[in-house]
Formats: structure tokens, sequence, C-alpha cells
């Protein structure tokens, strides 16, 4: 992989993504948009990586971000067991990093990690990748890897929630209804789970404007736009990473997916009180 490849312009995503729209959308829109991803500094990341993949690629990310990570916990995981490390989302895109590169060196690079389709347009973490279509219907392929995956000796990595961590009515930071999928694969593949929490959040203006974008009856994520510059917000930070005890698979009971969902992600979210 070159990286003249690996690029970013806006106004060429809007072609291939809108041709039909795209000439009418003003130049200083299109200026303004390549401001607010921060299309500049993301070129430079991907400068950087260049044909760099996998966990070594993420490192270069956060090292150019100079985002440390600080674990607590990570030791009481064997290595030699097979798990699903299950984690809140707190960010959209750093804490994801953050995990394949504390888990990938934990595993010397076997790691596969659940996500949004979409992103399989980064290519330098591809090969780590398993999509998941959040829009549509998943195709046969995508599911036949999965299950492959799930049954082999690689570890798996998933956000149970599929977005980032929204403010709820109470004023906490959280994760929205998660997937009972960690469950039912937990229990049919013979995987431990793992609960990790990370300490982070987002800037209130992404909350705000999740939150009218749901009052406004909008479906699509607007606010979704804005998670490069949370990203770049967080510059010279540090990420608290939490890693709780290995809970058995034998100890879920798969006749109640829902509620043993419910109790994992309580225990993820009591690490942050450790």
């Amino acid at each position: 992989m070159s990286a003249v490849a690996l690029h970013i312009d806006v106004r060429e995503v809007l072609r291939n993504k809108a041709p039909k729209y795209s000439r009418w959308i003003p130049g200083f829109a299109v200026r303004w948009l390549a401001r607010i991803i921060h299309q500049d500094e993301l070129n430079e990341i991907l400068r950087r990586i260049g044909d760099k993949t996998g966990v070594e690629a993420a490192r270069v990310a956060l090292d150019y971000l100079g985002v440390k990570i600080e674990v607590r916990g990570l030791e009481q995981v064997p290595v030699d067991g097979r798990y699903i490390y299950v984690s809140n989302h707190p960010l959209g895109g750093l804490d994801g990093m953050a995990l394949i590169q504390l888990l990938g060196d934990r595993h010397q690079g076997n790691i596969r990690f659940l996500v949004n389709d979409l992103l399989m347009a980064v290519k330098p973490l591809a090969g780590i990748f398993l999509p998941v279509n959040k829009y549509g219907r998943q195709s046969r392929e995508a599911a036949v890897e999965i299950e492959r995956q799930y049954a082999g000796p690689n570890q798996m990595i998933t956000f149970p929630a599929g977005l980032c961590s929204r403010k709820m009515d109470d004023g906490t930071i959280a994760d929205l209804t998660w997937s009972k999928f960690i469950v039912t694969h937990a229990v049919a593949h013979r995987r431990h789970l793992v609960p990790v929490y990370v300490d982070a959040k987002n800037s209130a203006l992404f909350y705000r404007m999740a939150r009218w974008r749901v009052r406004l009856g909008i479906k699509f994520n607007v606010e979704m736009i804005l998670l490069p510059r949370e990203m770049f917000k967080l510059r010279g930070t540090t990420l608290r990473v939490t890693v709780g005890e290995p809970i058995a698979c034998d100890t879920l009971d798969a006749a109640y997916p829902r509620e043993e969902t419910e109790r994992v992600r309580h225990a993820v979210y009591q690490l942050a009180n450790t």
C-alpha cells in the first residue's frame, strides 16, 4: 500500500458519493467541511503511517497525537485464553486505536475488531477490522467471515453499543443499548468476556449536537462530522483504560441474552469506580 493512495480530499469524496449534487456545493462550504474534519492533519497522519498496517499504524497515529495509554488490570487476563474484549465507546475513534495498540501488543497482533463497515475505508487498519453493516443488510460473505473469526484463535474486540456514547437525560455520559451479540457469541464459540472501561468523553458541543439532532427527528448521525475535531482536541492527553476480570462463558445463561448483556455492561461501568 502506498502513501499516495492514503489521502483524504473532501471535494473528491463529494464527487464520488454525491455526483449529482457536488458541483452545486460552493467552494467555501467544501473548505469549511475540510477544516471541520481536520483534513490536512488527517492527511499528515496518513503520510506518517505510510505502508504500516494494523497495530503499528495505530501506534503511529497515537504517537503523532501525543496520546498516552495508562492501563490497569490487564495482567489478570491470561494470554493463552480466547476472549471477546467488550468496551464502552466514549470517543468514536481514539478509544478504538488505543485498544488496537494495547491489546495488539498483548496478543502479538492477533486481534480482530468488529466495526461499522464504513471504517473499512481506513485501509491501514482494514486487516484488523471485521465489517458490520449498521445501515442495511449484512452481506453473506461478511457474516461468514465474522463467524470464522469467532471460531478461530484471534482475540476479538468490540464496542457493543455500535455508536459512541451520548449524554443521558440525567447528565451522565454512557453508551446506548448494547447488542446481545456479545453473549450469544461468547456462549456459541466458548469465549470468555473481558470487560474494559475507557475513561474519556467528547466535548459538550458534540453531545449538544447529538441531542438537537434527535429532537429534530434527524436519523442520520450528523454529529459524527465532529469526531475528527474531538480526536484532535485530545492531543497530548492520557487515556486511562481499566480491564476487569474475565467473565467465564460457562457463567452466561444463553436463554437470557439480553439480561446477561446488561450484566456485562454493568461490569464494564463498575470499573469506573475502581
